[in-house]
């Protein structure tokens, strides 16, 4: 039976059956259930991303903070004292929260992160295709090119605001089905390998059906960018929204001001 991520895919469990001759269905509930939610997320985020704007702006910042705060928590070295997974948790959704709401309310910050966290999510895809070629050998190397790719598409999306936005969630919401199937095909095998390309950290070899999952991803990617060009994103412009939103106040408080010196 696979118990975890740190398996070898040449390591045998009885005779000569390796690792990718066999798979486990010994699911998590917990795990399982929040896995089916994802999903459920990221094929909104997939196909109606752009048309949910103001709820993506929220999810962008929620998620993002959220992960990298509960991370941190978890990561030794940059504490003395041990947080228990609940402690994580908790700190990491409060701040994801907060994230969320600046993220939604001030449009400029929402799509700076998209663009951002596009930038990661390519820059995770182009660590995958360096590492067959050359490996990193300081952590650095990763953390500049997240970076650097992050702030250039921030930019990006700032200037080329529907257009990127669509690529952004496209990108985002194909990425989180995709890690879904990887926790029910593997338990989140393919994840690891990923999350030790960001960390510059040596990795056994993933199986062939690994990289099938993970071409599960662009796949999706450019389903979603044509469903909401065509379909969903069509005929919708957030900046419109925004601006018929305010012309509306500004119409009603025009009529208050008319109906005030009216009674006066």
């Amino acid at each position: 039976m696979r118990t975890g991520s740190t398996v070898s895919p040449t390591d045998t469990f009885s005779g000569n059956i390796t690792r990718c001759d066999t798979l486990t269905y010994d699911y998590d509930i917990a795990t399982s259930v929040i896995c089916g939610m994802c999903f459920l997320f990221g094929i909104v985020y997939c196909f109606f991303g752009y048309r949910c704007f103001k709820a993506v702006m929220f999810l962008t910042g929620f998620i993002f903070g959220s992960v990298i705060v509960f991370m941190l928590c978890n990561e030794e070295r940059f504490y003395t004292t041990y947080l228990s997974v609940e402690a994580s948790a908790g700190i990491a959704i409060g701040i994801g929260v907060l994230c969320g709401l600046v993220t939604m309310l001030i449009n400029a910050v929402g799509l700076f992160m998209t663009g951002f966290t596009l930038g990661m999510f390519l820059s995770a895809a182009l660590l995958i295709v360096l590492e067959a070629f050359y490996h990193p050998p300081t952590v650095w190397i990763p953390v500049g090119i997240i970076f650097g790719v992050g702030i250039l598409f921030a930019v990006l999306t700032l200037q080329w605001q529907k257009s990127c936005t669509i690529l952004a969630t496209s990108v985002f919401g194909g990425a989180i089905m995709t890690v879904c199937v990887d926790y029910f095909v593997e338990h989140f095998i393919m994840v690891q390998y990923v999350w030790e390309r960001f960390m510059a950290a040596l990795s056994e070899p993933v199986c062939w059906y690994s990289w099938v999952i993970l071409s599960i991803w662009p796949v999706l990617m450019v389903i979603g960018v044509v469903v909401q060009h065509r379909v969903t994103g069509r005929n919708f412009d957030h900046q419109e929204v925004v601006i018929s939103r305010k012309k509306r106040r500004v119409h009603l408080y025009r009529i208050r001001q008319q109906d005030a010196r009216v009674r006066q």
